[in-house]
């Protein structure tokens, strides 16, 4: 009798249902059998062992997505089909992250239907010439498939919108899910045709294909699979609507990695899992993984980057530095806010007119001055709901313009029709200010493209008139609800559903300082520029070969120099805890290391909060654990993990600049001590006690001030650093004052120990 966890998923695309003895037969869980899926039936065939006979030495990695990265089309003078690389296309460019070692091959389909008789010389070609093997799904069954599950069910689904009405993502309809199946079980097929199991890796991209993974399970139990989901993953509550919830979720776990941009999604998958399955998840040092029959699916949280190379060689071209110029004089003396955006429901792209209408009303000085540019994309979907947002788009652009448009000067700029690549890059290149105000995107890439357009080069900043050694800027106005939104920490980020905000949003990006947007954009440039496609494939692929077994291997400047409390000679301790931290820096988007003269301490200010603070836990203990025989403590703070020398702290300092200015005679009357952390109550314990010491003078003030932190020693308490500019300005204010009308006294005036 077969194992329960086995079944026949070919009773999915059947649509039938058997079950094991009056039980309702779950969703094959794994199961692996000699020949092809179409000859799999689970009551005749043993379970074997991938025995499959490896041919290929050299690492190999397939890559699985719903289309290939190749152009096609037909020779104009025999008829005959010409491919080229789709440039623009993830899975092309993430191949430059795994190496030159690497061999890639590629599974999908072609974005042209192919005549059943052309298929063969077809596929022969595609695979001698690009190492891409296509799969080719019969028109009626890829209507069902992609416009039918993917872009009916699925999409709107993880896009947080419930099928409430026909209107609204429709009624389940079975024979679509169906039709999913069938085309998971064809991508299946192809893969198999090429796979050496016990060798390739295999990389499987998207919602188009999250039942792929127990397909590929079923015939190599041993297979080394990934799975990234580009598409957001919505919460628990959203996603049980979905009738065939468990059967996708259990499909996903056939992967050894899953990889999802940002830790909200990973957390609505992980929850689910939790929920509808009963499966509890782990974290240890550094990764987080369930264990699902025997095996470790973890859980992979790296959200993608673009591919700088091409941007900037597009940057270079002749062709762009011409179109900037035409663009500088076609909006010469106005500054142009812009935004790129797909016509769909999702984007946001009425919010941002709304928005750009109230910022008009509200700010009648930026009428005829600020121009919004709208690069409206062609919607990858079809139905009512993109002729909807269509109709809209265009009755409120035409409402802005007629209300406050003058001639030579249109408020919003609509630009619906297709632009080559250069000539978006273009409008980067000009715009003051990027805009995205997307209701929901797994990732959008629009802000990142922006920012290395923004850099520009130095034939740009001459077409320009821009000093190429002069810091560049730019401004960036995104929705909170997009996955690079965590990742952009100097951006204004905004909820689009409140356009009052967004409008005040677009303000602030207008009258902010020039200094104030180069360090906005040198921040974000330096993030985007190391977070590129290629570190996030190789990051990936790291991962997946860890996950399968096989991968064992701002201070301030001062006048004076900083001087040492206590001698420390043996630091040997750092060269065990910095690997650990960069470790988990790695894992953590959003995360730095701090490496001070005495101390490590890593910082999760800019990550996100939930699993920045997980990740603290887990650090926390996995340094605890390394570094038990060192003279060092390891203490977590606000947003920092920091290990120091035992027996130095905060306390000791203050204890010591105490000390010092009593040795040379100069007893402080005032005393103002502020920190924002638990590590600064051992400083507040010292400064309290100095008050009935000999080192303070005896008619001295102390004042010790805990920030956002109770309870405290502390005995006054601010709610955040903006009150302490505040009440410092008001301090430096009544010295002044004081300073006009009173002698200057001859004690000391007083010592401010702060915290960074």
């Amino acid at each position: 009798m077969v194992s329960r966890s086995y079944s026949n998923l070919l009773d999915l695309a059947s649509g039938d249902s058997p079950s094991f003895g009056g039980e309702r037969k779950r969703f094959p869980r794994v199961a692996t059998v000699p020949g092809l899926l179409s000859e799999v039936d689970d009551e005749t065939c043993n379970s074997v062992g991938s025995e499959a006979p490896s041919s290929v030495s050299q690492e190999r990695m397939i890559i699985v997505g719903n289309q290939l990265p190749l152009r096609a089309h037909r020779n104009e003078d025999n008829g005959d089909w010409c491919f080229s690389w789709d440039e623009d296309s993830l899975l092309l460019q993430l191949k430059d992250g795994l190496g030159e070692d690497v061999e890639v091959i590629y599974v999908g389909c072609l974005k042209e239907q192919v005549a059943l008789n052309e298929q063969d010389d077809v596929a022969q070609t595609l695979l001698e010439t690009f190492k891409c093997v296509p799969a080719f799904i019969p028109p009626e069954l890829f209507t069902k498939f992609y416009h039918g599950f993917c872009k009916q069910h699925l999409w709107p689904l993880f896009h947080y919108m419930l099928p409430l009405s026909p209107d609204l993502g429709g009624r389940f309809d079975r024979s679509l899910w169906q039709a999913y199946v069938s085309v998971n079980k064809i991508f299946a097929d192809k893969v198999m045709e090429v796979i050496s199991p016990d060798d390739d890796y295999v990389w499987v991209h998207d919602y188009h294909l999250m039942v792929l993974p127990t397909f590929l399970r079923k015939r190599f139990n041993r297979v080394k699979l990934g799975f990234f989901l580009h598409s957001p993953f919505p919460s628990s509550e959203i996603y049980r609507t979905l009738p065939v919830r468990d059967e996708i979720l259990r499909a996903l776990l056939n992967s050894d990695l899953i990889g999802f941009h940002t830790f909200d999604y990973a957390r609505h998958f992980l929850s689910c899992c939790g929920r509808m399955l009963g499966l509890s998840y782990q974290s240890k040092r550094g990764y987080i993984g369930l264990e699902y029959y025997g095996r470790t699916v973890s859980i992979k949280i790296l959200p993608v980057g673009i591919h700088i190379g091409q941007l900037q060689s597009v940057l270079n071209l002749p062709e762009t530095a011409a179109k900037v110029a035409e663009l500088r004089a076609q909006f010469r003396g106005q500054t142009v806010m812009l935004g790129v955006d797909d016509m769909d429901i999702f984007k946001g792209i009425s919010l941002k007119l709304l928005a750009m209408e109230q910022l008009l009303m509200q700010h009648p000085e930026n009428r005829g001055e600020v121009v919004l540019v709208q690069i409206a994309n062609p919607a990858r979907g079809r139905g009512r709901d993109v002729q909807e947002v269509q109709s809209e788009t265009y009755a409120t652009v035409k409402r802005i313009n007629n209300r406050f448009g003058r001639p030579g000067y249109d408020p919003v700029v609509l630009i619906d029709t297709p632009l080559q690549l250069y000539e978006r890059i273009a409008y980067y290149v000009i715009a003051e200010c990027c805009l995205v105000t997307a209701v929901r995107d797994g990732m959008n890439l629009i802000p990142y493209e922006y920012i290395i357009c923004r850099q520009g080069n130095e034939k740009l900043d001459e077409t320009l008139g821009l000093d190429p050694s002069a810091p560049k800027k730019s401004m960036l106005v995104v929705s909170e609800f997009i996955g690079c939104s965590p990742s952009l920490s100097g951006a204004i980020r905004v909820n689009p559903w409140n356009i009052d905000a967004v409008a005040e949003a677009m303000d602030s990006a207008l009258i902010v300082s020039e200094a104030e947007k180069q360090l906005r954009h040198e921040k974000h440039y330096r993030y985007v520029s190391t977070h590129d496609v290629p570190y996030w494939a190789r990051s990936f692929l790291q991962d997946l070969e860890r996950a399968c077994g096989d991968h064992l291997r701002r201070r301030p400047n001062h006048d004076s120099d900083w001087e040492t409390c206590v001698s420390l000679p043996d630091f040997d301790w750092k060269q065990i805890a910095e690997p650990v931290m960069k470790l988990y820096t790695e894992t953590t988007d959003g995360s730095t290391i701090e490496t001070k003269e005495s101390a490590l301490v890593w910082n999760y200010l800019y990550a996100d909060p939930d699993f920045g603070f997980c990740q603290a836990k887990e650090l926390l203990d996995h340094l605890e654990s390394v570094l038990a025989n060192e003279p060092v403590s390891v203490k977590s703070g606000q947003h920092v993990v920091e290990v120091k020398p035992q027996g130095v702290n905060k306390g000791l300092v203050a204890e010591h600049l105490l000390t010092t200015m009593r040795q040379k005679g100069k007893l402080p009357d005032f005393v103002l001590c502020i920190g924002d952390d638990r590590s600064d109550e051992d400083m507040f314990e010292v400064i309290m006690h100095a008050k009935t010491s000999p080192r303070l003078s005896p008619v001295a003030e102390v004042f010790a001030c805990t920030v956002g932190q109770k309870p405290s020693k502390a005995k006054y308490y601010v709610e955040d650093r903006s009150e302490i500019l505040r009440m410092l300005q008001a301090l430096a204010n009544a010295s002044e004052q004081a300073a006009k009308t009173a002698p200057t006294p001859a004690s000391c005036g007083g010592l401010i120990i702060n915290r960074e």
